[in-house]
């Protein structure tokens, strides 16, 4: 892509109703617009970035064995009737009337749908175990939405669903989606804390929260600083091996991690003190082991092995796929912009070029873009007839990993610079050079398939 024909609007001022820095940051790198209270536009490079971790989601869910599909983002009230949870969901929820006076909401979550799917056309224990999950727009009426992404009223959220025949099979289900949350975070950049968390409407007795810790999170946090030494890494794990799923949970969940709504001073004080810690952290996830709260009031049962009707157990699971953008920059930005990890960077490489009209740099400029191009790369070409301060502002503002900067004295000696966006280091390379070391770099960095 090159600039001069890209739709980046980028603001110099910050705006003053943004409080925190992944509000300001989005908002001046042309990433979102607002619409009203809670609600945004997504401009191009913030869609980018959507689709990006969207995929990425996808990617780990599928690896997982969980089986993605659509629902509409409009419910009808007598499902939640049945469920038992209209009436005491309270007025987060957008309820509204057909031209046919039927009552009607807009999604704020999906259990009642999945479930009504499932007992349609789920009739034997042979058809389980069964994980179905979608990435679709909710909305949830907060009284006081703030913070961009990261507390709107209309959010992106991957909610997935398991029916399993016992209990045991549902808690390896929940264990599953441990390990496929943990792998999806860290591929995003991001050490997201598995933590004992309360279950809000959602109901049931297991569930964990995914924290990032931040300054500006919403929830205070508690925990034994050792969970922050432990990494999934590129290690390979069978999905359906309990055992090994089983050894995942208990090795990020034995050490103390809870949120301020489950913290137990006493537990926590049994921790060496020079490990305890308490920070802020950001919700990017959260999992649920419900049981039959949803199969009982609905009727999603299955005829067992013995020819009995029995009840499925259940499980939700959550990622916030657009409050992740918000958490990324909380977690990964300077006083100059954004600075993305690699695997969820909206181009790969950014092209400066110091003096646009002059032949030599343009050629040179244009013969790297090409070669960018022809390696499977996406490079962001800013050919616009911009002051080199103002361009190098733009690419520090808008956060590519890599920065590649052509001029005319570089090129008498055969180099272009390569700047890291993290460090701010540099180096000189042929142009040849710096192409393969940026292939190098994405090579441990695929960009998702999705879909």
């Amino acid at each position: 892509m090159r600039l001069s024909r890209y739709f980046l609007p980028v603001l110099k001022e910050t705006p003053a109703d943004a409080q925190i820095v992944s509000h300001r940051l989005m908002l001046r790198a042309g990433m979102i617009k607002q619409t009203s209270a809670g609600i945004y536009s997504w401009l191009p490079l913030g869609f980018k970035v959507l689709r990006k971790i969207e995929n990425i989601v996808h990617d780990e869910q599928i690896k997982a064995g969980h089986i993605p599909m659509q629902m509409p983002t409009l419910q009808s009230a007598d499902l939640w009737r049945e469920s038992g949870r209209y009436d005491g969901y309270g007025q987060e929820m957008l309820r509204m009337k057909d031209r046919h006076d039927r009552d009607m909401l807009f999604s704020p979550t999906a259990e009642e749908l999945f479930t009504d799917v499932f007992r349609s056309y789920v009739r034997s224990y042979k058809d389980l175990p069964l994980t179905l999950y979608q990435i679709q727009w909710k909305f949830r009426d907060e009284v006081r939405p703030r913070f961009g992404v990261m507390r709107g009223r209309e959010f992106y959220m991957k909610d997935g669903y398991n029916f399993d025949l016992t209990k045991e099979d549902a808690l390896h289900a929940y264990n599953r989606h441990l390990v496929s949350y943990l792998r999806t975070y860290e591929r995003m950049g991001l050490q997201a804390i598995p933590m004992r968390a309360d279950s809000g409407p959602i109901g049931g007795d297991n569930t964990h929260e995914f924290l990032v810790l931040a300054d500006t999170g919403e929830s205070e946090v508690f925990y034994d600083a050792e969970i922050t030494d432990l990494t999934f890494g590129d290690r390979e794990i069978d999905f359906a091996d309990k055992e090994q799923c089983q050894a995942v949970l208990e090795e990020f969940t034995s050490r103390y991690a809870r949120t301020d709504e489950t913290h137990d001073e006493a537990v926590y004080n049994e921790i060496p003190e020079e490990r305890r810690r308490v920070a802020r952290g950001i919700e990017v996830g959260q999992i649920f082991y419900f049981g039959t709260k949803y199969s009982d009031a609905m009727g999603a049962t299955v005829q067992d092995a013995e020819g009995n009707k029995v009840p499925v157990h259940m499980g939700s699971h959550g990622i916030g796929v657009s409050r992740l953008l918000g958490a990324i920059i909380e977690a990964s930005h300077d006083e100059n912009g954004i600075i993305w990890p690699e695997g969820v960077t909206p181009f790969h490489v950014g092209i400066v070029n110091l003096k646009q009209g002059d032949e030599e740099t343009d050629g040179a400029c244009e013969s790297l873009y090409a070669a960018l191009g022809a390696a499977g790369l996406e490079p962001l070409y800013d050919d616009r007839k911009e002051r080199a301060g103002a361009k190098f502002a733009t690419m520090d503002l808008i956060g590519l990993p890599w920065r590649i900067t052509i001029g005319p004295r570089g090129l008498k000696n055969g180099v272009v610079e390569l700047t890291s966006r993290r460090t701010g280091e540099s180096e000189e390379l042929s142009p040849e050079a710096a192409v393969e070391k940026i292939k190098e770099i994405y090579a441990k960095h695929p960009d998702p398939k999705g879909l």
